[in-house]
């Protein structure tokens, strides 16, 4: 896969259509990369669209690009899951998050829980939320995929267990006595709908909150013995996931 290649995120690529750098592209690509005109490297939008670009205009302010042919990116796992994670400390999150790409991930939806440590309101939540598509996309730059995952704005996990889904739904339960090994999947419905995965955090999820997700119709599975920290499960999961049913 070709080395240098950046996101513009939602940006209307097109071959022959000559565009401006964002910010972070420029700082990428001409600060940090010291490109300059007629350099040539790839773009892609977020939404599976990938090209080949050459620098044709850079200043000290702006840098403009050239799009050119399109480019056949095969990078995107064939099983769509979506992640529910409830917001978990500092950089944890942060790691969850740019993990959670590299593994495939079609959505993740932060998510506010009894035992969340988290609070967020207000402007702080807005400049996290972009603070984590961020990350999402600078995963994507760097491990080949040309479609961006979404970081959904954070709810509460009662109005998540509310949203009507007919997804295969996951969550892990300490208790549970269920292994992945140990659950019989319905295979067609996976690759038609997909799966949902609901992870705590620090704390996990209380009693009342496994219940009710079984309630929703979600599976309780264990990960084993150990416990595992938040970060490790939502990976773990996803992995397991990603072998049985995608391109792992």
């Amino acid at each position: 896969m070709h080395t240098l290649r950046i996101c513009q995120y939602l940006a209307p690529l097109a071959t022959g259509v000559t565009l401006s750098l964002d910010e972070d592209g420029y700082g990428h690509l001409v600060r940090v990369m010291r490109k300059t005109e007629g350099e040539s490297f790839y773009v892609f939008d977020g939404q599976g669209h990938e090209f080949a670009a050459t620098l044709t205009a850079v200043n000290k302010k702006e840098a403009c690009y050239l799009v050119g042919n399109v480019f056949d990116n095969h990078c995107e796992s064939p099983l769509h899951m979506e992640l529910g994670q409830v917001i978990s400390r500092g950089d944890r999150m942060e790691f969850t998050i740019q993990k959670a790409c590299e593994l495939g991930i079609s959505s993740i939806r932060p998510l506010l829980s009894e035992r969340c440590g988290v609070k967020l309101t207000g402007e702080r939540l807005i400049k996290k939320v972009q603070q984590w598509q961020k990350i999402a996309i600078a995963a994507c730059e760097q491990c080949g995929r040309a479609t961006v995952p979404k970081i959904d704005e954070p709810i509460s996990l009662i109005d998540y267990f509310k949203e009507d889904s007919k997804m295969l739904k996951i969550t892990l339960d300490p208790k549970a006595s269920l292994r992945m090994r140990d659950l019989t999947f319905n295979t067609l419905k996976i690759q038609e709908y997909g799966i949902k995965l609901l992870i705590g955090s620090e704390g996990g999820l209380s009693s009342d909150e496994i219940n009710l997700s079984k309630t929703h119709g979600f599976i309780g599975i264990g990960l084993g013995p150990r416990i595992l920290r938040t970060e490790t499960a939502s990976l773990c999961t996803l992995s397991l996931l990603g072998a049985l049913f995608g391109d792992l």
